[in-house]
């Protein structure tokens, strides 16, 4: 992308940083939520093989939100589908906090259904209005607001953590973005792009014309595949920690937050490598760090080691689904 000689306009300007705001609001919302699956299982009286069954919910909710996303932006535009995708969210937390506290797993199922269909909404929605900010900037800015969405999951981890070691109920950390999410999503939003009808105009058949492409084939699979791995492992790492090793839920909250840490340095590193090497290389042999940071955290026997597992496995895959 070429850089324009003109200053950005204001109105550019604060729609950057409101979508920044909602890039890392996402995921300090999820972040919040899964470095606890500890808690989660044992506040639910779940076994392993129950925690994953309750986790399929969300991620079940999420792939149903991704084509119900695309309508709803045509139709509202990007700002008041993130707005819908939040409330979403918000509502999907609250019905976790009601499990939680009751220890029923009907209604936390429900909840994390809606999460992910709310989730799903809210990052397509926020990806296009990010797109549109960075077309009419005229410079790269997609990374960036990737980075600031891993930067949103790192704070979301070290506020798991902190909450784990002090004690403070699940209940009452979900219930706290409950409140304060949709209001600093809606706050936001305000500042977005103004919406144009012909910015919504599409033509026919054009997604099916890209998939016959093989390089698109190509893409999505290599995505897929580190899609996958890095789904297990924000599903997982904390809840292996405090079985395989017999670590704290503080730690393995820890644990996670380096893992995110991780992808949020390899996003922020996507830019410069995609201005200087072209996408090729960037999906080259950087994303197989993941691979030893994976061998790290299942063979190592001291707490350090396996810490710097989480940290290596997250620096790769970022390579291949920003390259992409």
């Amino acid at each position: 992308m070429t850089t324009t000689g003109a200053p950005p306009a204001p109105a550019i300007l604060r729609a950057r940083t409101a979508v920044a705001i909602t890039f890392a609001a996402n995921g300090l919302a999820f972040a919040s939520f899964i470095a606890r699956t500890p808690t989660v299982r044992e506040s639910l009286g779940l076994t392993t093989g129950g925690l994953g069954l309750l986790l399929l919910c969300l991620s079940g909710g999420a792939v149903a939100g991704l084509p119900l996303s695309g309508p709803l932006v045509h139709r509202f535009g990007p700002g008041r589908a993130v707005l819908m995708g939040a409330g979403a969210t918000a509502a999907g937390f609250a019905l976790v906090v009601i499990g939680l506290v009751t220890g029923l797993v009907v209604p936390a199922g429900i909840g994390l259904v809606c999460y992910g269909l709310g989730t799903g909404v809210w990052d397509v929605a926020m990806n296009v209005e990010g797109a549109d900010v960075e077309r009419r900037l005229g410079r790269s800015l997609m990374p960036k607001l990737h980075a600031g969405f891993s930067l949103g999951t790192v704070t979301g981890a070290g506020i798991g953590a902190a909450c784990a070691a002090a004690g403070v109920p699940l209940a009452v950390q979900l219930g706290t973005v409950v409140v304060v999410l949709p209001v600093v999503v809606a706050l936001s939003v305000r500042q977005f792009l103004p919406v144009h009808e012909d910015a919504h105009e599409r033509r026919a058949g054009s997604a099916l014309t890209a998939w016959r492409e093989p390089r698109t084939l190509v893409v999505g699979l290599l995505v897929l595949a580190f899609a996958f791995t890095e789904g297990s492992a924000n599903d997982w790492i904390a809840v292996a920690m405090v079985d395989g090793y017999g670590a704290s839920e503080t730690v393995g909250a820890v644990a996670f937050g380096c893992f995110v840490a991780a992808m949020t340095l390899g996003r922020s590193r996507v830019g410069g490598c995609w201005s200087v090497s072209g996408g090729s290389r960037c999906c080259g042999p950087r994303p197989w760090s993941r691979w030893p940071g994976c061998c790290s955290s299942c063979s190592a026997g001291r707490r350090p080691s396996r810490s710097a597992g989480p940290c290596c496995g997250g620096s790769g895959p970022r390579w291949v689904s920003r390259s992409g």
